[in-house]
């Protein structure tokens, strides 16, 4: 199958005879017709993660098509348009039993071994973590679901921790790529009508400043946001800087909720936590249940257009990472297409 597949640091490859996945207990084969590019997959190209060693397949962010029959030869979902939930846990530990099959300690991801990604023609998945794309739904815009089910989970989260309802609380959103503007839909969705998004790119915040839910703002020319105003922080970046700036931002008894995974070093006001009350929690990915609402979401318009997003071919995947990282690109998510 064809692949683009990450070779060492700084280097992706583009290959026509990369191996076929092997099914294991209870998966199916899809036939990946998008991919999104995450943040992520960045930081293992540039050499940053070493949970992602090279030679690898990257890519989570996949929606296809059920191909064939499953290692049982059952072909029930055969040609069924999904959306994956890249995120496979073990499924019987108390975490997975309680619906936090996220926090599993077995759980496994594809794009990080012993699981090849979804930047190919073909991915293995187990069948529970399939997801039906809505009818009508492009399966550019369905690729969406795994950026969008990450900064939903955060703000439900936070929801439950603030100390008032969405609809009266002020929040600060840290980064204006696909998760950032997912918080972002997400939490004018669930209610809150006073959101703030910071974002030091300028191509970025005027896609933000498109979808009309917030007020996009440079955080290094414009510090916008005052210091101890915001009920609610949700930091998709996760750097020193943005963790210095949550801090500042955050009211006495506010929530911080940790999203980004940019480094793990420095930044926290941990005295003033202590001293404000303020919680800090972090938050990983999603649950099954926070995926199926993230969907339906999307399908039924509360979370906008969803028309962020830049097409490329699979062939192209390392024109479209230079890119990125350079900062030249509005879009906040870049779709791969593999080529029929």
């Amino acid at each position: 199958m064809k692949a683009l597949v990450y070779t060492g640091e700084r280097s992706l490859t583009y290959i026509e005879d990369a191996a076929m996945p092997t099914l294991r207990d209870d998966e199916v084969l899809v036939q990946i017709n998008a991919v999104g590019i995450c943040g992520s997959d960045l930081h293992a190209y540039l050499g940053h993660d070493s949970r992602r060693p090279a030679p690898l397949i990257l890519g989570h962010e996949g929606a296809g098509f059920v191909r064939g029959a499953d290692n049982t030869g059952n072909r029930d979902l055969d040609g069924q348009a999904v959306v994956i939930n890249p995120l496979v846990s073990c499924g019987h530990c108390s975490y997975c039993r309680t619906g936090f099959e996220n926090q599993c300690g077995s759980r496994e991801i594809i794009s990080m071994p012993p699981r090849q990604g979804a930047f190919a023609e073909y991915v293995a998945i187990p069948k529970r973590n399939l997801v039906p794309v809505p009818e009508g739904m492009s399966m550019a815009t369905a690729s969406l679901a795994e950026p969008i089910a990450t900064g939903w989970h955060a703000v439900t989260k936070g929801a439950n921790l603030v100390n008032r309802p969405l609809v009266e609380s002020k929040a600060l959103v840290y980064g204006g790529g696909a998760v950032g503007l997912a918080a972002a839909l997400s939490l004018y969705a669930q209610g809150c009508r006073q959101i703030f998004l910071a974002e030091t790119n300028e191509l970025r915040r005027e896609t933000v400043k498109t979808t009309s839910v917030c007020t996009v703002f440079d955080p290094l020319s414009n510090p916008l946001v005052a210091s101890n105003s915001i009920d609610l922080v949700v930091d998709c970046v996760g750097n020193k800087h943005t963790r210095m700036g949550s801090s500042d931002a955050v009211k006495p008894g506010g929530v911080v909720v940790h999203v980004g995974l940019q480094d793990s070093i420095e930044g926290l006001d941990v005295r003033k936590f202590t001293l404000q009350e303020v919680t800090f929690t972090g938050s990983y990915t999603y649950t099954m249940q926070d995926f199926h609402a993230t969907v339906e979401a999307m399908h039924n318009g509360a979370l906008g257009a969803l028309d962020w997003i830049q097409e490329r071919p699979l062939s192209e995947g390392a024109d479209a990472f230079d890119d990125l990282l350079n900062g030249r690109i509005a879009a906040a998510k870049v779709v791969l297409r593999p080529e029929k």
